[in-house]
Formats: structure tokens, C-alpha cells, sequence
């Protein structure tokens, strides 16, 4: 078994037992995201408190790569504070799930961040910046 075969077992995992799926009944900061070219969905709710992510729920419908990732991600932002998520970008997304998905997936795997980082800048009042608007 390769690391890559390994990783993408870990996706799996996730997609079909997800960390953190559900909603936060008074978020901080929602935001809702779709990739209009396959239908993949999803909801994200920040709970922010001191400047960090203290918590953070997702709902949504997706394939393994765009569910899977947003569980993964979603373990990865709580505890970080604000500008630490604002910097993610996809090279740091793909460390988090460990493969390249390639061109043709990559929406797949960019959609929950974008929704994160797009929660986080309207929580914060700025504007999306193009790195963000480009996921």
C-alpha cells in the first residue's frame, strides 16, 4: 500500500464517518457554498470566541473528495485563530487531506475552505479576496 492509497483511505473515512457534521444553533459566522458545475453542497457554522475558531460544524452533499475534505479541514481550523485561517490556501489544504486531486477535482477539495475562509472575512467585515474567490 502506497502513502497516497493510504491518505485516500483516510478521505474515505471521513466521508463516511465525518467529524463535526451537524449545525451550531447560534454561529458566529455561516456561510453556504455550492459548486454549480456537480451539485456538491455545503453549510459551514463558526462558533468564534477571543479571535479563534472554538468550534465549527458543516452540513452539506458532496462526493468523497469535497464531504471527506470538509471533515478533515474542519478538525484542522478549531482551536486556530482567525488570521491563521485567513492565510490557508490550497497547498496547505492538500497537506490536510494528503492528495492532489488534480485539476478536474480540485473544486471538489477547495469547497469547504472557501466557505470557511468566506465565513471568517465576513465575520471579520473584509472583503473576499481574489486568492479566496479563485478556490
Amino acid at each position: 500500500m502506497t502513502d497516497l492509497d493510504i491518505y485516500a483511505e483516510e478521505l474515505i473515512h471521513h466521508y463516511e464517518h465525518p467529524n463535526n457534521k451537524g449545525e451550531i444553533a447560534k454561529p458566529s459566522a455561516k456561510m453556504h457554498e455550492e459548486n454549480i458545475s456537480c451539485g456538491d453542497k455545503i453549510d459551514i457554522f463558526l462558533l468564534i470566541e477571543d479571535g479563534k475558531v472554538k468550534d465549527v460544524k458543516f452540513h452539506g452533499s458532496g462526493c468523497v473528495i469535497s464531504m471527506g475534505t470538509a471533515s478533515m479541514l474542519t478538525d484542522e481550523i478549531k482551536g486556530k485563530n482567525l488570521a491563521e485561517v485567513e492565510k490557508m490556501d490550497k497547498a496547505g489544504l492538500l497537506k490536510v487531506i494528503g492528495i492532489d486531486p488534480g485539476p478536474v477535482r480540485m473544486h471538489c477539495a477547495t469547497l469547504s475552505l472557501r466557505a470557511i475562509k468566506k465565513a471568517v472575512l465576513e465575520y471579520e467585515k473584509k472583503p473576499v479576496d481574489t486568492a479566496t474567490k479563485e478556490l
